[in-house]
């Protein structure tokens, strides 16, 4: 499931603070990274499956792997694990409308405090 018109995906952002309000709001970039982009992730585990909303970007400028980058962000995903085969963001699935509320307000209060940065 793609969230629509969040304004984050109009939004450019340093690398580092970027990662400082991600993980505020339980969104890690961990190991997901490579010189160009970048994806963060949070979890849930509700009785309907485990989920994952998804924030991804890529740099404008300068170099991930160095700490040192612009971040273009992307339109956000919220998708749905299945094991083994890993996650589905398909038009098909069906999505708690708790979890996409919260996932509505963790993406808006993002938005709000990566506005105050934002280049």
């Amino acid at each position: 499931m793609k969230f629509e018109n969040t304004g984050l995906e109009k939004m450019k952002a340093d690398l580092n603070r970027l990662d400082e309000v991600m993980l505020e709001y339980g969104l890690v970039r961990e190991g997901q990274w490579d010189y160009e982009r970048v994806t963060y992730d949070r979890k849930f585990e509700l009785k309907e499956g485990v989920f994952y909303l998804r924030v991804r970007g890529y740099a404008t400028e300068g170099d991930v792997g160095a700490h040192k980058a612009t971040i273009q962000l992307m339109t956000p995903l919220l998708g749905k694990h299945y094991y083994p085969h890993g996650v589905e963001y398909g038009e098909g699935e069906s999505f708690p409308s708790s979890l996409v509320n919260q996932c509505k307000k963790i993406l808006d209060d993002i938005k709000s405090k990566v506005e105050k940065f934002a280049v």
